[in-house]
């Protein structure tokens, strides 16, 4: 289901939608894209993931083009917590196809966040596989929970 779609003037485009059959939010980046685009397109996110919600999120930059979003300090600051407050938990990142680095220097506050885990991939088989593997552990927890109740 399509929850939004940006086209911005220097060509590059970012698809959020719902993906009702693997229950999670997909990000598409392709073509350039800026840092106000990159903004702009994040902060799309949370809008949407407002009314969406959902704790699995497939973000896909194999189509972008050049130099991306250079801005960690903003994500881990300003957009994570929104994202988490909205209930988002584990994040599969397909890393851009030309770069392969886009977003590393987050990957140690994931790693000690506890509460948020983000992955890099090269290959979006590979993300998808993770994701279904994350939903079928938190499936597990949920039901050892009940369990014990």
């Amino acid at each position: 289901m399509l929850l939004s779609s940006l086209q911005f003037s220097s060509g590059g485009k970012c698809v959020l939608d719902y993906d009702e059959a693997e229950q999670w939010l997909h990000a598409t980046w392709s073509g350039l894209i800026g840092n106000h685009e990159a903004m702009q397109g994040a902060l799309s996110y949370l809008a949407k993931a407002a009314t969406q919600p959902s704790t699995f999120l497939l973000n896909n930059n194999l189509a972008l083009q050049g130099p991306w979003f250079n801005s960690a300090e903003w994500l881990e600051h300003a957009w994570l917590p929104q994202a988490q407050r909205l209930g988002l938990r584990y994040i599969a990142h397909v890393v851009q196809a030309d770069q392969g680095v886009d977003i590393l220097a987050l990957t140690n506050y994931h790693q000690s966040s506890g509460s948020l885990e983000l992955q890099l991939f090269y290959d979006l088989a590979e993300a998808k596989h993770w994701l279904r593997s994350c939903q079928h552990q938190t499936a597990l927890l949920t039901k050892a929970n009940y369990s014990l109740e």
